[in-house]
């Protein structure tokens, strides 16, 4: 394996360092539970608010519990350029699309329906500003916001146990020029010649890869360098995590 620490990055990183990061909970007061994350410049709002009862298809086909739903934007002023809203096109993006369904998946990943109830949990995430990241973020910062809203079920009353089951986090890594780097800022995610997207949970477990060589091939040897980087990014996140909610109020 290369010596991925041997050169520095444009700002100032190690090839396996993360950005900083930083939670500031209950940064969206109605919402049952939510938390603004902070991975760098890249900034992202992520609440969780409750809807009793489930979406139509479940009653229909008798399945027992409740569900977990995402919706992703970014903000009109979150890049450099202005981003027209999806409502001022009539439809949402793909782009969008996309990544709100690989947070649906990875949140529910994390936790048990059966024990959430006829209960349906909306997770939005805001993309405030983007530097690279914003779905990784999203979900790292979405298992926050969830579980500072089953705190709040369970203080409640609403809920008697904890339907959460590992917690969950996700980091982009890639091949870029050449060398395998962890965490992309944007400028390094545009020239990268791999982008990959990890989500993992606590047990050290693969819930989702998406991995594309957007300008080359890669091998077998730079793939199992970019995992073992994203392996060890996402227990720090975890790290993040754990501290983010001890300190919760």
């Amino acid at each position: 394996m290369a010596d991925t620490d041997s050169n520095s990055r444009a700002d100032g990183r190690a090839a396996r360092q993360i950005r900083p990061v930083r939670f500031t909970n209950h940064f969206a007061p109605n919402a049952t539970g939510s938390t603004l994350i902070e991975s760098g410049n890249t900034r992202v709002i992520c609440a969780v608010t409750v809807e009793e009862g489930v979406p139509r298809w479940m009653k229909e086909q008798g399945v027992v519990g409740g569900w977990i739903t995402a919706e992703y934007s970014m903000l009109p002023y979150s890049t450099h350029d202005r981003k027209a809203r999806d409502i001022s096109k009539g439809k949402i993006d793909g782009r969008s699309q996309e990544i709100q369904r690989l947070i649906g998946r990875s949140i529910r990943a994390c936790l048990d329906l059966e024990k959430l109830g006829s209960r349906t949990l909306w997770v939005d995430c805001d993309v405030l500003q983007a530097d690279g990241g914003t779905r990784t973020a999203s979900i790292t910062g979405g298992y926050v916001a969830l579980a500072l809203a089953i705190q709040r079920l369970i203080r409640e009353g609403k809920l008697q146990q904890s339907p959460l089951l590992e917690p969950v986090a996700a980091v982009s890594v890639g091949i870029v020029g050449g060398r395998a780097l962890s965490d992309l800022c944007y400028t390094e995610d545009v020239a990268a010649e791999v982008d990959m997207n990890l989500v993992m949970n606590g047990a050290g477990r693969f819930i989702e890869l998406q991995g594309t060589g957007e300008e080359s091939t890669f091998s077998e040897e730079q793939l199992s360098e970019m995992l073992a980087l994203g392996r060890q990014s996402i227990g720090e996140l975890l790290v993040h995590q754990r501290t983010a909610l001890a300190t919760a109020v």
